[in-house]
């Protein structure tokens, strides 16, 4: 069989998944059953192929920037899983210090800037490290994550039209798992295909299977040259 990837490539997204899902069953564990972290807990099983193909795709100098489902993207970006299971035990050894928390995972040296527990907030956020970028003349990109509950703030419509007249090096990825918490798409929004509000600020916008790391991989790379 021939593949358009090396067998490497398969190997780095086969195992960096595997870590991701390894690391938030051992978590939800902890949570769950023995309580031994405290507060809010999002998990990202189910995910891991949008954290490896965007690895894949980017570049490590690429800023990453998400919301508090922020476990498997900080593990994809290079944060250790030692000092990312300290922070949900509140431990100083902990990527955030122990002050942040599941929520609010942080890595300046990994180019991994939350973590927010706003629902909408890194939109806004991820578009000014954007323009910090472009101000600084560097040629890197910031992939701003969000799921479809975020798609109902109007933060986002304001920076997608800041945006586009900026023409900022930002991507913006809707990990959309179909309900915001508890309440599905259809029930608060009459534009269920999310894509399709780039197209009110002439956004290009795509679909993608995020269950398949080619496709991830495919599409954001798309973007990514288009944003550099």
């Amino acid at each position: 069989m021939v593949t358009k990837f090396s067998k490497e490539t398969y190997l780095y997204w086969y195992e960096l998944m595997l870590l991701i899902r390894q690391f938030e069953l051992m978590a939800e564990e902890k949570y769950k059953m023995e309580g031994k972290i405290r507060g809010f807990f999002h998990a990202y099983v189910g995910q891991e192929a949008i954290a490896a193909g965007c690895m894949t795709a980017t570049r490590p100098d690429d800023l990453f920037i998400t919301a508090y489902r922020d476990h498997g993207l900080a593990i994809a970006k290079g944060v250790s899983v030692n000092s990312c299971m300290a922070e949900l035990y509140g431990k100083a050894t902990g990527c955030a210090k122990g002050k942040g928390g599941s929520m609010h995972f942080f890595s300046k040296e990994c180019n991994f800037y939350g973590g927010h527990g706003i629902v909408g907030a890194q939109i806004g956020t991820g578009a000014g490290l954007a323009f910090a970028e472009k101000y600084r003349g560097s040629d890197n990109v910031t992939l701003a994550y969000f799921g479809d509950g975020a798609a109902r703030q109007g933060m986002l419509h304001e920076v997608f039209n800041l945006a586009m007249h900026w023409k900022l090096p930002v991507i913006f990825i809707c990990e959309n798992n179909h309900y915001a918490m508890g309440t599905s798409v259809s029930r608060t929004s009459n534009i269920t295909d999310i894509y399709k509000l780039a197209d009110a600020y002439e956004m290009p916008a795509d679909v993608i299977d995020g269950m398949s790391a080619e496709a991830v991989h495919d599409g954001v790379a798309r973007a990514v040259r288009r944003a550099r």
